[in-house]
Order: C-alpha cells, then structure tokens, then sequence
C-alpha cells in the first residue's frame, strides 16, 4: 500500500498593517511557506488574538497548526528552524548568528526607542537627545553593512535585513507626519541605499505595503504616537 505523504499543518499570521508583522510575512515569503494573513485590528482586539497572545497581546502571532509563536524576531527565527527547505534566514557561522541577533535586538530595545522619542515627543530636550541619540543608532547600524554587498546578509536578505524593515519604509512615512527628518542621504547613505534595495527586492515587495497606503492608515493614530512618545521620554 502506497504510503501518503503527511501534511503540512496550515499557516496563519494574525496581523496588520505593521513593520512587525511585515518581518513575519516577509520571513514565511523568503522560504516559500505558504500562510493565510488573518487582519486583526489593534483598535479591537479579536479574541482569536488574545487567546493567542496573552502575554502581550499584540500582533504578529504565527498559529502553526496548534502551535502559537508571538513576537516578530521569535517567530522569523521559528520559520528558519521550521521550514528548512528554503533559503536560510540566520548565518550558519555562530559569531555571525550571535552578531545578526545582536543587532536585530539592539534595534528593538534602543534604537526604535530613540527614534519613536525624537519623532513624536514635545519640542525640547528631550527631544533633542532622543535625535541625537537616534541618529547615532542609525550610524551603528549602517557600519554593520558589509561592504560591497547588498544586504546586511550579505548577498541575500538575512535576519538583521529583516529586523530593520521597518527603517525602509515605516521611518519615512513617521518622518513625514511628524515634520523630523532622522535617515538622510547626507548623514548616512549606505543604510538609505540598503533601504532602496531592500523595499525593490523582489519577494519584499509581494507583501512590503504601499507608502500611500501606510501613511493614510497610520495618520490618524497620530495622538497615540504622541502619548506614547511622551510616557517613554518620562521614563527615560
């Protein structure tokens, strides 16, 4: 009796409109999983989310069968260990692993943090160091670019290209509604090549939104940006 393949279980992403969502799309394109998008809108969270989620109950969740994966950088390190049919998303060489890691976290916990208080916080002091200190974390992250090369991975989009997708698209569109310009071609002109090659890129594109799109979503969230802008530099 013939043997029948087993099935792959069924891919899902609760998501929207998001830079951290996009990682987890772009992470299921870059290795050919198929995935069905499930729009959750963050005004209401569906239960479907906050079953999933309950910790921090925010998107992107990954629902992999019965399993659920939160966080935007846990679940592009799940699909590269998952789905290892395609194209690797993580450097084989440890110390190189160990670095892309480091400084997709270091956007995350700093450099976003910066960014967010520098755009959107009272015109101050405040303010002004959070640009400084934003701009800096752009000059770090555009050193770590090799030279030569497309992509933070190299050749190819890896984890740190992926991690800092929202620098390519979302950061221009926050500029423009905020009236702060962060990523210039003057102050740092390798990242903002890399960010023109990431968002042409061919898979990018199939799920990296339209700008138009991003900007008519995103402006009327514009008081939430600038409360939460304002609570972080509070606390910094």
């Amino acid at each position: 009796m013939e043997m029948m393949p087993c099935e792959q279980p069924a891919v899902r992403l609760i998501g929207w409109l998001s830079p951290y969502v996009h990682r987890a799309e772009v992470a299921l394109r870059l290795k050919g999983v198929p995935y069905e998008l499930l729009h959750d809108d963050m005004a209401s969270k569906s239960d479907l989310l906050l079953t999933h989620n309950p910790v921090h109950k925010k998107v992107p969740v990954l629902l992999h069968g019965h399993r659920s994966i939160p966080e935007s950088l846990v679940i592009v390190e799940y699909v590269d260990e998952a789905f290892p049919a395609g194209p690797p998303l993580l450097p084989s060489d440890p110390l190189a692993r160990a670095n892309a890691r480091f400084w997709a976290r270091f956007l995350d916990d700093k450099c976003w943090k910066a960014l967010w208080v520098a755009l959107w916080a009272e015109p101050g002091e405040a303010r002004a160091a959070a640009a400084r200190e934003a701009k800096e974390g752009l000059a770090l992250l555009e050193a770590q670019l090799p030279e030569g090369k497309r992509f933070f991975g190299g050749d190819a989009i890896g984890l740190l290209d992926i991690a800092a997708s929202g620098v390519a698209r979302w950061l221009g569109v926050f500029e423009e509604m905020a009236g702060v310009r962060l990523l210039t071609e003057e102050e740092h002109p390798a990242l903002c090549r890399w960010a023109r090659e990431y968002a042409a890129d061919e898979t990018v594109r199939q799920c990296l939104p339209h700008r138009d799109l991003v900007l008519a979503v995103l402006t009327p969230r514009r008081g939430m940006f600038v409360s939460t802008a304002k609570a972080m530099a509070a606390h910094k």
